[in-house]
């Protein structure tokens, strides 16, 4: 007899396909290494550096002795922060942080080893890495967390709940009044005055209670 199949834990399989976690991974590659760019871009035209792709994709200029290595290691960091927003944007699950994050700056280690043709050797890149991976996990998984607990808008039933409890309100005291209505045409007076019973039957007067001096 053949064995029985788990079903599919709810949301692995059917939330993520393979082809779409490749996607997620390009997509957060590609807003790194752009913000990336721009960033040393920016910095090399303003201090009147030269500008070259190894400032991105090698680790020699990251050191620690040199203010331009200092630099790097900023934007970095940088490149991390908005990499916590397309996180937030893209994947917006908390579980799955931690694995992207990893993956991200080791596709980094990789891209680095094969342009340079080392492993990276500096203290200081290594450093900046951790950092930079410790930032994108915490900050990842605290804004993915604020977007899975926000509330949910359900369109506009609570503009229809506002309207739902006026109209009740409003149906409650227009029964007031068709009843306080009601009962004075019947002849059944809520005030001092005249009026007949409920039965139709005698007539009966309504009077102030007087205390008497007696008691």
């Amino acid at each position: 007899m053949a064995r029985r199949r788990k079903p599919p834990r709810a949301g692995a399989i059917n939330e993520l396909p393979p082809l779409r976690i490749l996607g997620q991974i390009a997509a957060l590659q590609s807003i790194y290494y752009a913000v990336a760019l721009v960033l040393m871009l920016f910095t090399s035209l303003v201090s009147g550096t030269r500008f070259g792709l190894d400032l991105v994709f090698g680790w020699a200029s990251l050191r620690g002795d040199t203010t331009q290595g200092w630099l790097l290691g900023f934007i970095w960091l940088c490149c991390a922060g908005v990499t916590i927003l397309a996180m937030v944007a893209l994947i917006g699950r908390s579980k799955l942080v931690l694995d992207f994050a990893l993956s991200l700056h080791f596709i980094h280690l990789v891209i680095v080893t094969l342009y340079t043709g080392f492993i990276p050797r500096n203290v200081a890149w290594w450093t900046t890495m951790l950092v930079s991976s410790a930032v994108t996990v915490v900050g990842g998984t605290y804004g993915c967390r604020w977007r899975e607990l926000r509330p949910i808008s359900f369109g506009g039933n609570a503009k229809n709940g506002n309207n739902a409890e006026g109209n009740a309100e409003s149906a409650a005291e227009n029964g007031a009044a068709g009843i306080e209505q009601g009962d004075e045409e019947a002849g059944f007076s809520r005030g001092r005055g005249r009026g007949r019973g409920r039965d139709g039957a005698g007539e009966y007067e309504m009077v102030g209670i007087q205390g008497t001096g007696d008691r």
